[in-house]
């Protein structure tokens, strides 16, 4: 049975019919056209699904459509709506991704911390990119680039 649900998509007022079983991954991607959160473990596992739900991150492979209903959500594309923001140049800046699979989970990951707590320590960034994978940089790099943003960094 299909029910009408409001999402608030990177500023963008949408109305979307849903199954029950519909993930809010499937509906950002199947019938909103946003891309960047990626299909991975479908576990809540890797993070690669990772969107901000109303400024926090959450899994959107875990996330029931309708459980979003009226809430906001935004995804990378959301964040670089005027061209890349300053978070996104700090990690091209510093090479902190390769393939770039992790990169817009952990960008919103990051973005969350950054919003709670502007001048964050080396410790609360590994704990706020620890639910995302990254199989390419071993994490320094991504850690070296939010330095760099807040002026701790050595770049």
């Amino acid at each position: 049975m299909k029910t009408t649900i409001t999402l608030n998509v990177n500023g963008e007022e949408r109305e979307v019919d849903v199954e029950p079983s519909d993930t809010l991954l499937d509906v950002l991607r199947a019938k909103i056209g946003v891309k960047s959160p990626k299909v991975g473990c479908e576990r809540g596992d890797c993070g690669s699904c990772t969107v901000l739900l109303d400024g926090k991150s959450v899994r959107s492979c875990l996330v029931l459509a309708i459980e979003a209903d009226g809430q906001g959500v935004i995804t990378v594309e959301g964040l670089a709506r005027d061209g890349a923001n300053e978070l996104q140049e700090a990690f091209v800046e510093t090479n902190a991704f390769q393939c770039g699979f992790c990169a817009p989970g952990t960008v919103l990951s990051v973005s969350e911390l950054l919003a709670k707590n502007p001048s964050p320590t080396v410790e609360e960034i590994k704990e706020s990119i620890s639910g995302n994978l990254c199989r390419c940089t071993g994490y320094e790099p991504i850690v070296e680039a939010v330095l760099t943003l807040t002026g701790k960094g050595t770049k």
